[in-house]
């Protein structure tokens, strides 16, 4: 007699098996160029099942085998590498400035081309399209995996859709599925913090702390969270919204449409209107020049950035008190001049430490803007190694 298949044993094999498949990807990921053998060593797998699913790997371009290594005695083992021909299309929007960029599965950028980003969300559109399909049309010979797409504002990741960037004044556009439209290829879309988040997550190593806070600040503050090991996206996409907490009902107006929020204090534009309300001349500094005209001793450049360092400070108390987090990595201009705002910044941090507690590491990331890039990276390949 025959016997019946058991559904739920051939759904429990599939996940066992795409589970490993992760496992090997992510090792080889993380510490190539590894051998068969000390993949089976490192991940517990029997070096049966471990062939299997490298075989599997190699026959889809997903893996590629290089230079074989020298022992003392036995076989001479061959190294595993990622396919560096499997590339992702990252973009980075920001309200002054769209990066389009490519990368190789190890995250390494091998093209990169910035431009002004219109303010008009239709003309912004059509241009990155094109500059999009300008670097497509250079991959020729390689297999591009999507497109990642990193937003300052609240977005719909199950639609594709940017819900609300305040900074930029765009209020619902289907970015995700209107460039997937035009390109023929996958898009991911997320919030700018996260994919600083998952950059961090990713790249740097960070397989000792499963608990940490990304603070990003620029024109605005962007929190990303990662807590107990995941990326927490909360109801809506809404987690991390620290940026938009008031601490001054009666403070300046934000671009939310709220009064006093942790940014209108905090942010680099903070910043500028700190120094503009302190001189009679007309001219508006960026924030990078802000941060020359202090080192080149302006008192008022230099005390329009110690409130700035001030207010970032409180605002992360709140972060501490309501995560405790075990790392705060903060990304922005202002790290460049980290000895000026980081013993500020510690300061203010320490100062509200809730009893028996710790105060979290606080990390500068010198990333000259490449964090949010990266991220998108990620983005894309956590659908293929786990997220």
């Amino acid at each position: 007699m025959t016997r019946a298949l058991d559904p739920n044993h051939i759904a429990s094999s599939e996940a066992i098996r795409n589970v490993n498949r992760r496992i090997v990807l992510n090792l080889i990921r993380t510490r190539h160029p590894i051998s068969r053998a000390d993949l089976a060593r490192v991940s517990g797998m029997q070096r049966s099942t471990i062939s299997l699913i490298v075989e599997e790997l190699i026959a889809e371009n997903w893996v590629i085998e290089g230079p074989t290594g020298r022992l003392p005695r036995g076989r001479r083992p061959t190294f595993l590498h990622l396919n560096e021909n499997r590339v992702i299309v990252g973009v980075d929007i920001r309200p002054t400035q769209t990066t389009v960029a490519l990368a190789d599965v190890n995250g390494n950028f091998t093209a990169q081309e910035t431009f002004v980003t219109p303010r008009d969300p239709v003309a912004a559109l059509a241009l990155l399209i094109k500059r999009i399909r300008s670097i497509i049309h250079a991959c020729e010979g390689k297999k591009i995996e999507g497109i990642g797409i990193s937003v300052p504002g609240r977005i719909n990741r199950s639609e594709g859709r940017l819900v609300f960037a305040p900074n930029l004044k765009w209020r619902d556009i289907d970015l995700g599925k209107l460039i997937a439209k035009a390109t023929g290829l996958d898009v991911e879309l997320e919030n700018a913090a996260n994919a600083c988040v998952l950059a961090a997550a990713w790249f740097d190593r960070m397989d000792d702390c499963r608990n940490l806070v990304v603070v990003t600040v620029s024109e605005g503050i962007g929190i990303g969270i990662y807590m107990n090991g995941e990326l927490a996206r909360g109801h809506n996409n809404m987690a991390g919204e620290f940026g938009h907490v008031p601490l001054d009902p009666k403070g300046p107006l934000c671009t939310c449409g709220t009064r006093g929020c942790w940014e209108v204090f905090a942010s680099n534009r903070a910043a500028i209107r700190y120094y503009h309300e302190s001189t009679t001349h007309s001219d508006r500094p960026n924030f990078t020049d802000l941060l020359r005209l202090a080192d080149l001793g302006d008192n008022r450049a230099a005390k329009a950035l110690d409130t700035m360092a001030h207010y970032l400070g409180r605002g992360m108390r709140m972060i501490v008190a309501g995560l405790a987090p075990e790392r705060i990595i903060v990304i922005g201009e202002l790290t460049k001049s980290w000895q000026r705002f980081g013993p500020v910044i510690e300061s203010e941090v320490r100062a509200l430490v809730l009893q028996g507690g710790f105060p979290p590491l606080l990390i500068p990331a010198h990333e000259e803007g490449m964090a949010r890039l990266r991220g998108t990276v990620a983005l894309v390949l956590q659908k293929h190694f786990g997220s």
